[in-house]
Order: structure tokens, then C-alpha cells, then sequence
């Protein structure tokens, strides 16, 4: 309930710097080499990568935790003249998500739980990503000796996602001062 209200309050203010308006060039990489088909955009903010994804053929369905972020993703979405399924949602419960996913899309969400949260995402997206499936995730880590509310580190990617993901491609970056990495993993067989 507090991490709602706390994105409705950066939303509403305008200070949302993850929502930069542009499609990072490893999305576009991955959809110029894909074939459409469904896919779930997990923290999708105001929609600029289901915009994208959509463009390239895929029936997308974008889930945010702010409903202001979800009304203003419906309302690029119809100034582009495209229909796109947004909901507002909590991607720890995916409640209203059925799928199945050929393909999940998360820039910057998972980084942001807590480790309960994150052991929920995982077992909900191994749920409605079908086996086979593609997952891209961005992701920021915690910087050593330092206080953040990100706690991540390279060594959790693989032991969270490694039992029900095969890791594919890993691309070591920064944001500002801060690691990153893009991962892109294939959802392994039931």
C-alpha cells in the first residue's frame, strides 16, 4: 500500500527518471530478431515500450502498481492509435494475468522489491510465461558499502531466476554511478 501511494506521489509530481520516453536499443535488438506474439510488460509506467513492442506486431498486455501511470500509458496509447491492454497491478500478484507469455519485459521493476516481493514476481512470471518463453529485465545493483533501498546483487539473478530460467545473454553496464545489466533468459521446460 505504501509503494503504491509513494508511485502515485512520483507520478504525480512528474519525477519519474526510470520513464525516459525512449525504448532502450536492447529491446528493439531483441524485437528486430523475434517474431510477435504475447507479451507482458511488468512495470510498464506510461507506456512507451508497450507502445513499442505493439508496433512491432506483438498483442501486448502492460501491468503498473500507479494508476496514474496506467491512465496516462492508455492515453499514449490511443493518441498513437493503438489498443493495448493496460491494468493496474501489483507484478508480485499478477492477479488479473493469465497468459501464457511468449515474451516479458521488465525494465527496472524487479530491482525495486523487497525479497519477498521479488520470490513472488518470480514464481507469478514462471507461471504466465510459457516455457520457451523470452524474459529481458534491466536491472540495477546494490552498491557495496553503500545504503540504498536496492539490495540486488549479480549472484541473485542467477540464484532466483536459474531454477526456472536459462540465462542467455548478460551485458554488465552503469546507470550514472551505479552496476546494471541486461539479462536475457528463456523460460525453461515445466
Amino acid at each position: 500500500m505504501i509503494r503504491r501511494l509513494l508511485f502515485e506521489l512520483r507520478y504525480l509530481r512528474e519525477k519519474t527518471p526510470w520513464d525516459t520516453g525512449i525504448s532502450p536499443p536492447e529491446l528493439l535488438k531483441y524485437l528486430a530478431e523475434s517474431s510477435p506474439g504475447h507479451a507482458l510488460d511488468l512495470g510498464c509506467g506510461t507506456g512507451t515500450n508497450a507502445i513499442t513492442i505493439t508496433k512491432h506486431g506483438w498483442q501486448v498486455v502492460g501491468v503498473d502498481l500507479s494508476a496514474l501511470a496506467v491512465r496516462k500509458a492508455r492515453r499514449n496509447a490511443h493518441q498513437a492509435g493503438l489498443e493495448i491492454d493496460f491494468r493496474q497491478e501489483d507484478v508480485t500478484r499478477l492477479a488479473s494475468i493469465k497468459g501464457p507469455f511468449d515474451f516479458a519485459l521488465d525494465i527496472g521493476c524487479f530491482h525495486s522489491l523487497s525479497g519477498a516481493g521479488q520470490q513472488n514476481y518470480i514464481q507469478n512470471l514462471t507461471r504466465v510465461i510459457k516455457p520457451g518463453g523470452a524474459y529481458l529485465i534491466y536491472t540495477r545493483f546494490a552498491d557495496e558499502g553503500k545504503t540504498s533501498s536496492i539490495t540486488l546483487t549479480e549472484a541473485d539473478i542467477s540464484t532466483l531466476f536459474e531454477p526456472f530460467f536459462e540465462i542467455r545473454s548478460f551485458e554488465r553496464g552503469t546507470e550514472g554511478r551505479h552496476t546494471s545489466a541486461w539479462y536475457q533468459m528463456i523460460r525453461k521446460p515445466a
